[in-house]
């Protein structure tokens, strides 16, 4: 299916025993597509992201990832499919240097487990770590030990781990959140580089950061989506603006 979304979530809902996390939802996303989810804590916007990846299976609703119906696929089989995710809080290992991370993370890709067996691989999946580290903005660090990196040093290389693998599909779970400015700034600069064969699925409550890197923006309210639109239509949107941007934008 070329003309297949990357991604479709059809009457979305998922519940947490009595209260309904997310209500109904349904939403398209483009190949290639920059897309935002917004809204104010207990939105539902990281449920929704744990249902995409499989971490959550919904109570009712499909997803489907690039035409295939995934709705009960179980997270590795999606991860094979091109789908890699960060955190709200930095998942790396933090025993082993910054070269060590990226080069599990690139030569784990395709064989459902990490090979650190020598061969014929090794030299070209190490050119590829180190690349992706310069592309960070870590090049300095490569024999940093991961736990020793700053905050906004480990979201970077956890960045880079998620994208080294050449993902399809990439999902970002409030990946600015207690950056320094000037850290936001190396941020927006990976996401803004990423090539357009990535589609991006972004949580961020930074308003300024979003809109700058969005196509469109989805705005959830109470597990239900409110209203989606370009990044020029949010900014002027009174459901947006009442339910969100009234307390953040001046």
């Amino acid at each position: 299916m070329p003309d297949a979304p990357a991604l479709a979530l059809v009457g979305i809902t998922h519940r947490f025993g009595a209260a309904v996390a997310v209500s109904d939802v349904t939403l398209s996303v483009a190949s290639g597509e920059r897309r935002i989810l917004m809204g104010t804590n207990g939105a539902g916007k990281t449920t929704l992201i744990n249902i995409i990846l499989g971490d959550l299976v919904p109570d009712a609703g499909t997803v489907s990832l690039f035409g295939q119906d995934v709705t009960r696929m179980p997270t590795h089989r999606r991860i094979r499919l091109g789908m890699r995710r960060t955190y709200q809080t930095s998942a790396t290992f933090s025993g082993l240097s910054v070269r060590d991370c990226l080069f599990l993370a690139v030569s784990g890709v395709g064989a459902g487990r990490f090979d650190v067996v020598r061969s014929a691989r090794a030299r070209h999946d190490m050119n590829a770590a180190e690349q992706a580290a310069a592309r960070a903005g870590l090049a300095a660090l490569l024999d940093a030990r991961a736990g020793a990196l700053s905050h906004g040093e480990r979201r970077q290389l956890e960045i880079a781990m998620a994208c080294v693998a050449a993902p399809q599909l990439l999902l970002l779970d409030e990946p600015a959140a207690g950056l320094s400015p000037a850290e936001r700034e190396r941020l927006q600069a990976m996401v803004l580089a990423l090539p357009r064969a990535v589609t991006l699925i972004m949580i961020e409550h930074d308003v300024d950061l979003a809109l700058a890197v969005a196509d469109k923006v989805t705005l959830m309210h109470n597990g239900r989506l409110v209203t989606e639109g370009t990044p020029e239509a949010i900014a002027t949107s009174k459901d947006a603006h009442d339910l969100y941007l009234a307390g953040t934008m001046p």
